[in-house]
């Protein structure tokens, strides 16, 4: 089976039956073993997938062919990693939901939600790159406002506001963008050979700029982030920072940079800026914060903001490391916020300050969050190190200002995850721990899974930049080019 197609077909057709599925056990077991089908349907993928090509496995269907609408998608070596992401994460979501007694219409919009994101990912039309981008919106917001917690109204109208100006601005540059192609349709190869006067290139690039800066989210677009995680549940801020905030660093690759090349180099500076004051401002933040999933949204924004950083200076570690660090965050950001998920359960809180001693009674758990944690951190031999040591290597190859600044991020990153770690599993134990329970059935295969993918990555993570790395090359070439760099 080589028609990728059938990575979008699947949960399409996985949600439609769970959302009939009114017993939660029945629901459960089939969104895992829908999740699970499409995991292993990406493996001919990995396998056949040749790293010297450009776009692999297209495939092309004619969809609203009077207006030059098609259904074209394909896979490179810069949307293979983010594919297998979303692939990887989202049974791993399902199963971490199992205790929660969800029925199927919760797992069915988790099944939409993967559909849409998929389709952003795989897009190769502008038109359908935006339909994926909308459909993802569209089951985020009905999972936080049915199941989220105090306040969910308002903040999730607040986050639905903020993404959908956003996705407004985008959908007005890609409808300029369509009304200036000779070829009349929404082709990616149409709209890069499309010659733009310097005013309209700088429209164009803002108006997709926003729509990328606030799903990531890049300072100072990102005050819907920490209150949309902190109401989430679990599965939701899960799919969130693990998955969904790629969609915005994965466009301003494949979008927003080769769109408008020239503002893009012009602009660059005063972005890298806002990514580096994110990077100390939510550091700073997540010091103050005793609330547990606060604190990693915080640490979220500070670790987005250095990718985003790789990502503006335009090197190939820059590049290599932001798509490396995309992938590696989404595993380790998930593994915490799933570690938090069994605190809240066992504890009935999310104030670290009232656990303590929890390694006492459950050495599994502490054990698997210290090497999360360590994996977050960027420690050696974990997977969050390549990723750093890239990003900066690229921050430094453009201004060692840039690098000294980035580099906080590992710094301060540090200090305050272990002092969450401390508070949590070290110390006397609290009334709220005194009693608490180790990870069992599927919280322990769930843990083992991610503790495997932080450790392995962290020792060979050569795979993952031989998927990647002939295409940046090729990427980057392209764009300099058009920049005369």
């Amino acid at each position: 089976m080589d028609n990728l197609f059938i990575l979008l077909l699947v949960p399409v057709v996985g949600a439609l039956v769970s959302a009939f599925i009114k017993n939660s056990s029945t629901a459960k077991m089939v969104a895992l073993v829908v999740g699970l089908l499409n995991l292993g349907l990406c493996i001919p993928f990995l396998t056949g997938f040749e790293k010297n090509s450009i776009i692999q496995f297209t495939q092309f269907y004619p969809w609203i062919s009077n207006l030059g609408i098609n259904f074209s998608i394909g896979l490179d070596g810069i949307n293979i990693l983010f594919v297998l992401l979303t692939n990887l994460l989202v049974p791993i979501i399902i199963l971490t939901s199992f205790h929660h007694n969800q029925k199927g219409g919760f797992y069915a919009l988790i099944l939409a939600m993967q559909a849409g994101m998929l389709t952003t990912f795989l897009a190769f039309d502008a038109f359908l790159f935006y339909v994926g981008w909308e459909v993802a919106l569209i089951p985020i917001y009905f999972i936080n406002a049915l199941w989220g917690g105090e306040n969910k109204v308002q903040v999730n109208i607040k986050f639905f506001i903020y993404t959908f100006l956003g996705s407004l601005f985008m959908l007005l540059s890609i409808i300029y963008l369509y009304t200036q192609s000779s070829a009349d349709n929404f082709s990616y190869m149409s709209f890069y050979n499309t010659t733009l006067d310097p005013l309209a290139e700088k429209w164009v690039f803002l108006g997709f700029f926003l729509a990328f800066a606030i799903k990531l989210p890049i300072f100072p677009f990102h005050t819907w982030q920490p209150d949309t995680y902190t109401v989430a549940p679990s599965a939701g801020t899960m799919l969130l920072s693990g998955i969904m905030l790629k969609m915005g660093g994965y466009g301003l690759i494949r979008w927003l940079i080769p769109l408008s090349p020239h503002a893009f180099a012009d602009n660059a500076w005063w972005i890298i800026i806002l990514c580096i004051i994110g990077i100390l401002y939510a550091s700073l933040i997540a010091f103050k914060q005793s609330n547990a999933k606060r604190l990693i949204a915080y640490s979220s924004i500070a670790h987005i903001g250095l990718i985003s950083a790789g990502v503006f200076v335009w090197n190939i570690y820059g590049l290599q490391g932001a798509i490396i660090q995309m992938f590696n965050h989404g595993i380790s950001v998930v593994g915490l916020f799933f570690i938090v998920d069994m605190l809240e359960r066992r504890t009935g809180t999310l104030d670290i300050k009232k656990m303590g001693g929890i390694a006492k009674n459950a050495p599994i758990l502490a054990t698997s969050f210290l090497i999360i944690l360590m994996g977050s951190i960027g420690l050696p031999l974990t997977n969050g190190f390549i990723g750093e040591f890239l990003l900066l290597n690229g921050l430094f190859q453009a201004s060692y200002w840039y690098a000294i600044f980035g580099g906080f991020t590992i710094i301060l990153g540090a200090v305050y995850m272990l002092r969450m770690y401390q508070y949590t599993m070290l110390g006397t134990l609290s009334p709220n721990t005194e009693k608490i329970e180790d990870a069992k059935g599927s919280e322990i295969v769930i843990l083992a899974v991610l503790v495997t993918l932080v450790i392995l990555i962290g020792v060979y993570p050569q795979p993952l930049l031989d998927l990647s790395e002939p295409a940046v090359y090729k990427w980057m070439d392209w764009i300099n080019i058009q920049i005369g760099r």
